[in-house]
């Protein structure tokens, strides 16, 4: 279930924004995929106690283990965002402003949480 959206431009990397994204919500584990395996991300699951399931970037020059079996599980955030782009003018952006954007995510979301379909 999505509990918090932010609209970047598409040139920005998502890792830029994931420590805003988790900040405040107490979770025992992170799951993300190797585009989240930053120095700043990890530090931050070590201060807070959270367990990054984050496989390694290929070009780390020492490989972190992590859960794999865990890392499965992120197929379910993915399943979020198809959820999301079933509502054709998110998937395809027709908003011009992002303000129009992020209502348009945000009304969709309260209908996921509610289980509507439309």
């Amino acid at each position: 279930m999505p509990l918090r959206v932010f609209a970047t431009a598409g040139t920005v990397a998502d890792c830029k924004f994931a420590l805003p994204l988790i900040r405040g919500f107490t979770v025992e584990m992170l799951l993300a995929d190797r585009g989240y395996d930053t120095n700043e991300i990890l530090d931050y699951c070590t201060e807070n106690g959270i367990e990054a399931v984050i496989p390694p970037k290929k070009n780390r020059v020492i490989q972190r283990e992590y859960d794999e079996y865990i890392y499965k599980l992120r197929h379910l955030v993915e399943n979020a965002f198809l959820k999301l782009k079933q509502w054709r003018g998110i998937a395809t952006r027709y908003a011009k402003s992002t303000n129009a954007f992020i209502g348009a995510v945000t009304v969709r979301c309260i209908f996921i949480w509610i289980n509507l379909s439309a």
